[in-house]
């Protein structure tokens, strides 16, 4: 499927759907039982490019990992923190998550290893990690581009604490890195952050799962520290459905004035993108948590508000915010997301090049965007390789015919059977 033409909806929608695990709790539990001391057995896990070239490269390093993809569980054979190949080649394919998470697991090593890459994930920032990584006495080699993939690593076991200081304001998923695999420093770790930015949404999931499998960090506002003697027990772990992936059927809710539903997501859900719901509340929605899952209803005729708002700490939901936006009543504007021009994609300057494609007017500032209200006109979205960028331009067309989502199948990174889904609704 080469492209996807968006079927426009006639009448308020009332859909109740089911969605993938979590790609960030995926790849950090997949992680965790790697460097766990027992067996692990992940259930709800997401099957999608990102979670499969995580696995492959565990298998690649030498861990035993059964995969039963219809049961969405994956059962890993911990190592204690220690790898079983000391020799390997893995490839992470366009995954940031396993990129970040598994370089500073080979970095804490006592082997050599080439880290493969996509084309776009050799565009992504990883310097402050490798640098980091060389300060503890790991050598980086570089094998085509200084500061990025792909790269040889000989990593170097630390016997003693390891202090470091570390940057996040490009990605926290160094710092969740560098917190994830505390368990192969047996002495502990401490990590003093240099940047304005010292938390976030993803860092506080990293804790609280860590917490969960028997580690605790502590942090003081600007430094966190795990204690000697860090070290996961899980037997079984169930993996939170995606809010994230939730999200964009919400929006579909809040534009055409309808009611969506998501299973077996609810307000104990721990991920970040859960503060979209209150963004949706502003824009005239009404949120509502049922047995079956978080309920969205949209103000009548899909008249949603306009809205000025900071999504530094949910910035994933910016395309579903701007996707929706031209059928607001007034500006949205959204700030403080300069770090998502480092992502799959520029993903500010996609989102005010395909809204503008559509006639939509916007403003393009370096940290932020605003979005006009408007009336969209048929038009053949790029997506740049983006998985959200296709998920989210789909809500567009629901008000709009003649909206065609290029490369849809870019979605398979984090929710492989999305638009197939979004068919079956759309045409109930």
């Amino acid at each position: 499927m080469e492209q996807y033409p968006v079927r426009k909806i006639e009448k308020p929608i009332d859909w109740c759907v089911t969605v993938p695990g979590s790609k960030s709790m995926t790849n950090r539990a997949l992680l965790m039982a790697a460097l766990s001391d027992g067996t692990v057995t992940l259930d709800g896990v997401l099957f999608s490019d990102d979670s499969r070239h995580f696995i492959s490269s565990l298998t690649a390093l030498g861990f035993d990992v059964l995969v039963e993809e219809e049961k969405r569980r994956v059962t890993v054979k911990g190592e204690g923190g220690t790898i079983p190949k000391k020799e390997a080649e893995i490839d992470v394919g366009s995954a940031g998550t396993a990129a970040r998470f598994l370089t500073a697991m080979l970095g804490m090593s006592d082997g050599s290893y080439v880290i493969q890459a996509s084309g776009q994930m050799k565009k992504r920032p990883m310097k402050d990690l490798f640098v980091l990584l060389e300060h503890t006495g790991a050598e980086i080699i570089y094998l085509e581009q200084e500061g990025f993939l792909p790269v040889k690593i000989n990593g170097q076991r630390k016997d003693q604490k390891l202090t470091v200081r570390l940057d996040i304001s490009r990605s926290t998923q160094f710092l969740s890195a560098m917190l994830l695999i505390s368990p192969m420093l047996p002495q502990g770790l401490h990590i003093q952050i240099t940047s304005e930015k010292t938390d976030g949404s993803y860092i506080r999931i990293t804790r609280n799962m860590m917490e969960n499998w028997g580690v605790q960090t502590q942090f003081d506002g600007k430094n966190y520290e795990v204690m000697p003697g860090a070290a996961y027990h899980k037997t079984t772990y169930v993996v939170e459905p995606d809010m994230s992936a939730a999200c964009y059927f919400y929006g579909a809710a809040a534009i055409t004035g309808g009611k969506a539903i998501v299973e077996n997501v609810h307000m104990d859900n721990t991920q970040g993108d859960k503060k979209f719901l209150k963004v949706l509340e502003q824009l005239g929605c009404k949120v509502t948590d049922t047995a079956k899952g978080i309920c969205v209803e949209g103000p009548e005729h899909g008249n949603i508000h306009g809205i000025d708002i900071d999504m530094n700490d949910f910035s994933d939901q910016t395309m579903t915010l701007a996707a929706m936006a031209p059928y607001a009543d007034a500006p949205v504007h959204i700030s403080h997301i300069g770090h998502i021009r480092l992502q799959e994609s520029d993903r500010i300057h996609a989102i005010v090049t395909e809204l503008r494609r559509a006639g939509i007017r916007c403003e393009e500032e370096e940290d932020a965007l605003t979005i006009y209200p408007g009336v969209p006109h048929a038009a053949v979205i790029k997506t740049y390789e983006d998985h959200r960028m296709a998920m989210a331009f789909s809500l567009l067309g629901l008000r709009t015919d003649g909206i065609i989502i290029d490369d849809p199948l870019c979605c398979k990174k984090t929710f492989e059977n999305y638009f197939e889904l979004f068919t079956i609704l759309t045409q109930e």
